[in-house]
């Protein structure tokens, strides 16, 4: 089999992120990074829209490892498709320190979700972001949904904020526990109290079982690093709505980003801006992440 080839205008993840000034507490976890491959080991798959570089599981534990993390959940990708076989390895040699978020299709049937359970699996991600996918997967989500609750399992939903007017009946629909990637992707151009995130902050408060990830300044910010500082208020004010509902990760190894490729240790240090207590610190980065993914 030919060496694969990454997309020519890929970024490569940081090769020496700055050590980060904050020290997350004790037992944090990374609730949202990725694996890719190694592509010659777990292929990409055909349909995918980019092909990204190698980020394997051992520089994943070594990044975890040198910001000061315990645990990491990791989340299929697109370029991975619904092959899991790259997740299922890390998840498998991580000691129990990682969970995973799988993709699958409407056919899984209940031997292959058993045995991602035992891998530690624990949701299955839906990409609802028109440019990542050919179809967005309303029918499909119905039916896996109904196939996770024996298994406990939550979804996963990332979609952008232009989109939510016309997602949020089906959202709120959903039977499970409901996992935001990124805050629905803000547009942080606008005002934080405005009309347009004001629905997801409804979104929020009307639907318990909805949680939201803080994370991904990088995508978000139109000031850029390595403050982000237009992000911070919207990350804060859903910490601070929500303390028991929200999740951080560094979406390592940063898939598409095609302007400029973050500091991980910058990112880390971004944190007690968006948290600013110790007790919304331990909320965010221990006591949610530990509740959502190794409750048993």
């Amino acid at each position: 089999m030919a060496a694969f080839r990454s997309d020519s205008d890929w970024l490569h993840w940081h090769q020496s992120p700055s050590k980060p000034s904050y020290v997350p507490p004790a037992g944090a976890v990374d609730a949202h990074c990725h694996v890719f491959g190694p592509g010659d080991d777990f292929p990409f798959a055909p349909e995918r829209k980019y092909t990204p570089c190698d980020a394997s599981k051992d520089q994943l534990w070594a990044l975890r490892d040198y910001l000061g993390f315990s645990r990491n959940v990791i989340v299929q990708a697109t370029c991975h498709g619904a092959d899991n076989r790259a997740l299922v390895d890390a998840l498998n040699h991580s000691n129990g320190l990682a969970r995973g978020v799988a993709t699958v299709k409407a056919s899984v049937t209940d031997n292959e979700l058993q045995a991602l359970h035992d891998a530690g699996v624990r949701g299955v991600r839906f990409n609802f972001v028109k440019r990542l996918v050919d179809a967005l997967p309303f029918d499909s989500l119905q039916t896996i949904a109904e196939k996770i609750q024996k298994f406990g399992w939550h979804i996963v939903i990332y979609f952008e904020a232009q989109e939510l007017p016309e997602l949020y009946d089906f959202f709120t629909a959903l039977p499970t526990t409901v996992v935001v990637d990124h805050m629905g992707r803000p547009d942080v151009s606008k005002d934080v109290d405005g009309e347009d995130f004001g629905l997801f902050i409804k979104l929020m408060r009307e639907n318990p079982n909805f949680w939201s990830k803080v994370s991904c300044p990088e995508r978000l910010s139109l000031q850029g690093p390595p403050s982000y500082a237009d992000v911070v208020p919207f990350a804060r004010k859903i910490v601070e709505l929500f303390p028991d509902r929200v999740l951080w990760g560094t979406d390592w190894p940063h898939p598409n980003m095609k302007t400029h490729m973050p500091d991980d240790g910058h990112l880390v240090d971004l944190i007690p801006q968006i948290a600013v207590t110790e007790e919304l610190q331990r909320k965010l980065l221990v006591d949610n992440p530990m509740a959502l993914y190794w409750a048993d």
